[in-house]
């Protein structure tokens, strides 16, 4: 059986990690033409405490597109692209979850839940709860499907608080909700409300891929800055100085 670092190590020949400062958005880590915040997240969202993204998904790139074919493509395929997702959480996860509890203001994080799709009849068979609740070790044991989508109509990209509702009290919860991409985060800020509905106490937000396009603005030049390869020991959180965490988990997928 291949490693966790075999196969995410693919990844770090294309991925591109987000690091804070200047033009940086500093909730989703979205490239501004200078605001702090970018416009979709100029409106205060209370109920996240956090966001981390692992790296940009440019559109049209290495990532996008893994992380379109893990849920579209064919069979087998999916399943191997789900599998080489699992080895970047998990990589990711071992390395940097305590950086994201201290951007969050919390220990740690008791419960791991994911962001449900979008169209409730596919939720269930979402790739990203097997990933989440089985495939990666530092959070097959604290996951639980806690939120499922409502039947309340919502548009595409609208922050709704009735999208989602909770299938559980979480009284005192610390949660890290974990998605595959942040466009402009509506799925995940109407997820974090119903998870505060629910009585979460704090929701953190880690996401695999912030998506932008690399033709907008400077994005290009920006991009260009960042490292490359990928780096595996910085995360968005703390660019110069992450926590230190060894291999806690069996290594393989």
């Amino acid at each position: 059986m291949p490693t966790v670092r075999e196969l995410s190590a693919p990844y770090g020949n294309f991925m591109l990690g987000p690091r804070p400062g200047p033009g940086v958005c500093e909730v989703c880590f979205d490239l501004t033409a200078g605001p702090p915040r970018c416009h979709h997240c100029a409106r205060p969202a209370p109920q996240i405490a956090a966001v981390t993204p692992i790296s940009y998904s440019v559109a049209h790139e290495q990532l996008h597109h893994a992380l379109a074919a893990y849920k579209r493509a064919p069979g087998r395929t999916a399943r191997a692209f789900a599998r080489e997702l699992a080895a970047v959480l998990w990589r990711h996860l071992d390395q940097h979850e305590g950086c994201l509890a201290r951007a969050a203001g919390v220990g740690a994080f008791t419960l791991v839940t994911t962001v449900p799709s979008g169209a409730r009849e596919r939720d269930a068979e979402h790739p990203l709860r097997r990933i989440v609740g089985e495939l990666v070790a530092p959070t097959r044991d604290r996951y639980a499907p806690a939120l499922e989508r409502s039947d309340v109509p919502v548009a595409p990209r609208m922050t709704a608080a009735d999208k989602y509702r909770a299938r559980q009290r979480l009284d005192g919860q610390t949660i890290l909700l974990i998605d595959d991409t942040w466009t402009t985060g509506a799925s995940a800020r109407s997820a974090a409300i119903a998870l505060d509905r629910a009585g979460a106490a704090r929701v953190a937000v880690l996401v695999l891929g912030r998506y932008l396009h690399r033709d907008y603005r400077d994005n290009a030049a920006r991009l260009a800055t960042l490292p490359d390869p990928f780096d595996w020991d910085h995360c968005a959180h703390h660019a110069h100085a992450c926590c230190d965490v060894s291999q806690a988990h069996p290594s393989t997928v």
